[in-house]
């Protein structure tokens, strides 16, 4: 019962691709893994980085920002984006960061020391820390709420200039965090710095300065080769003292992050990952750090996969954080792609060598919208050849997902696309920066939006809300949030979450789970701006319309009355959240009355 109990996430797999607890992946990219939801907290993990010799760091110094050893396309290796059909059974991927907390006490003595080649030096395991976190998240059915906090715990080391690394998913919806470092019996605030979701890091800073005294920081190390040694240190589940495991690396590509529902270079291993593993570094023979443990791959008829965030992801992550102050995530071309692997296809596109790939839909908030159109072939990114797979080369005889290129930059990057348009080549400059999600993954505040109008709870559609109210959401609406995209920065799909019933909505207490599009005949864009929109009604009548020609109309003097009632009745503390309180701005000139139309992925398309 003790090691049921401190699984921190359970989750099983229906084919297609990689979730995490409260995340839904929207991603058309297909792969192997698919993470379900379930009633509890889950999570998983994976990222990037660049190249450069890495900084030996010791006390307070700067922590290493580059792997060492590492050229231009010396990074990562990645997979096509194929999925694996045919596949019938049970499939998880588990972020084992987390381990509920159980009871029992291990001590550890310095009698017997763990051998793990040349990993053995007491003093070099010291700079892993264990992680105590309370987390406490936002209620996305009642977004006025949080839900009852529990807590968990995982892995992190220290990287120097007093901070430490570990998963997103260790600290997400934290209230609470601490650390404590082996053989020692004090536990020590930390401070979250900055949390990468779609990378599933975390940057935490402890102030305590004992804490820091004889501290070691570790060093990363290069991106490693097939069959290299590593060491997984950490904290799982089945004793409170520092657990080592060995083996081999089995793979590298580009890997499915369930976490951040993100897909970027991972390295796939066999030593043992378990829950509390998350976070904890993952080592080399020559004792440098090679990645961060973060997720599992389980099936029937697979065993021994787990997956670390190599260093190059890593390092991606502190160079982000350094060069604005916090992190601003990995960029993203706004294309949909498909692979030009049939020469006939080719032949018709005019591309004359076994190369490109086409462009089939650009996003309307990419900057690239503005020089790609649809049916355009991209034969290479930044000098770089991509081939009719979608991949481009990598190290001396491997190639790599043409994505790999794309989360090497930064936000706000410029890079250069060789095109061909009806046959002639040309060259085209654009802006790099994040995907704009109609329906987002994370709540970035760690709490939902939420309006209420007599009665009448609206709340923006998000991943987290689609998990949580799952059996009454109609397939319509789902379909719209998986495959429509944002046709500019702002919008959001606005929902009537359900209704308090009272005297002054009585005929609509049934209602939930249904998207709003106009109020008193203008388009909704957001819930800021539905909400300005019902401040600055002075109609006799505030008429609601839905979709499927739904109509909800309340008298606008009565609904503003009942207000105060109907929130006292429900022990609601206001009728709209703090972030809707400001003044509404609205940042967009223009906005298209047309219906986003769906795109449904299969093996072929890859979203960029």
């Amino acid at each position: 019962m003790a090691a049921a109990n401190s699984w921190f996430s359970v989750l099983t797999s229906t084919g297609g691709y990689l979730t995490s607890h409260r995340l839904f992946s929207t991603s058309l990219t297909s792969s192997s893994f698919f993470i379900p939801q379930n009633q509890n907290y889950k999570r998983q993990v994976l990222n990037k980085s660049s190249s450069s010799p890495p900084e030996k760091v010791a006390g307070k110094q700067k922590f290493s920002r580059r792997s060492k050893n590492e050229g231009p396309f010396a990074n990562a290796d990645g997979r096509s984006s194929t999925s694996e059909n045919g596949r019938s059974q049970s499939t998880a991927i588990k972020s084992f960061g987390l381990q509920k907390k159980g009871k029992g006490v291990l001590l550890d003595s310095k009698d017997q020391q763990v051998e793990t080649g040349s990993i053995q030096d007491a003093a070099f395991l010291n700079a892993v820390v264990k992680v105590y976190c309370t987390h406490t998240a936002p209620d996305y059915s009642l977004p006025w709420q949080k839900q009852r906090q529990f807590t968990s715990t995982g892995s992190a080391f220290m990287i120097g200039d007093g901070k430490l690394l570990t998963n997103a998913h260790c600290v997400e919806h934290d209230t609470q965090v601490k650390v404590k470092k082996r053989g020692d019996d004090t536990k020590y605030v930390a401070k979250v710095l900055a949390r990468g979701v779609a990378c599933d890091l975390a940057l935490l800073s402890v102030e305590s300065k004992e804490f820091w005294e004889a501290a070691e920081p570790l060093s990363f190390g290069r991106l490693p080769r097939l069959q290299d040694a590593v060491t997984v240190v950490g904290y799982p589940l089945g004793g409170d003292t520092i657990s080592v495991t060995k083996g081999v690396v089995s793979r590298i590509e580009v890997t499915s992050y369930a976490n951040g529902s993100s897909e970027l270079l991972g390295i796939q291993i066999d030593a043992a990952i378990n829950p509390g593993n998350s976070g904890g570094p993952a080592f080399n023979d020559d004792g440098d750090c090679i990645g961060v443990a973060f997720q599992v791959y389980r099936s029937d008829d697979a065993e021994n996969i787990g997956y670390v965030i190599p260093t190059t992801v890593v390092s991606h992550f502190l160079e982000d954080y350094e060069r604005n102050g916090k992190y601003c995530g990995f960029p993203c071309l706004g294309v949909l792609l498909q692979k030009l692997e049939n020469p006939a296809l080719r032949a018709c596109l005019k591309v004359p060598s076994n190369e490109g790939v086409l462009v089939r839909k650009v996003e309307p908030t990419s900057d690239i919208s503005n020089v790609v159109k649809e049916g355009d072939v991209i034969v290479s990114f930044d000098g770089v050849h991509v081939g009719c797979e979608g991949t481009v080369p990598f190290r001396s005889s491997e190639r790599i997902a043409f994505r790999y290129l794309i989360s090497q930059k930064f936000t706000g990057d410029s890079v250069e696309l060789g095109i061909i348009r009806a046959g002639e080549f040309m060259k085209v400059q654009a802006i790099l920066k994040p995907r704009v999600h109609l329906v987002p993954y994370h709540i970035e505040d760690g709490q939902p939006s939420y309006l209420i109008v007599a009665g009448l709870v609206f709340t923006p559609l998000s991943e987290p809300l689609i998990e949580e109210e799952e059996d009454s959401i109609g397939l319509k609406l789902l379909t719209k949030a998986r495959y429509s995209l944002a046709k500019f920065e702002g919008e959001q799909i606005v929902v009537l979450s359900q209704v308090l019933a009272n005297e002054v909505n009585i005929g609509y207490e049934d209602m939930s789970n249904e998207q709003v599009l106009k109020l008193n005949g203008t388009r909704i864009k957001n819930i800021h701006h539905l909400a300005h929109l019902v401040d600055s009604s002075k109609g006799k009548y505030l008429v609601f319309e839905f979709e499927d020609n739904i109509l909800v109309v309340l008298e606008r003097k009565e609904a503003m009355s009942a207000s105060a009632s109907i929130l006292k009745d429900y022990g609601i503390p206001a009728e709209r959240s703090s972030d809707l309180l400001g003044q509404y701005v609205d940042s967009t000139t223009q906005q298209s009355e047309a219906t986003n139309h769906g795109e449904f992925g299969y093996e072929g398309l890859l979203w960029a």
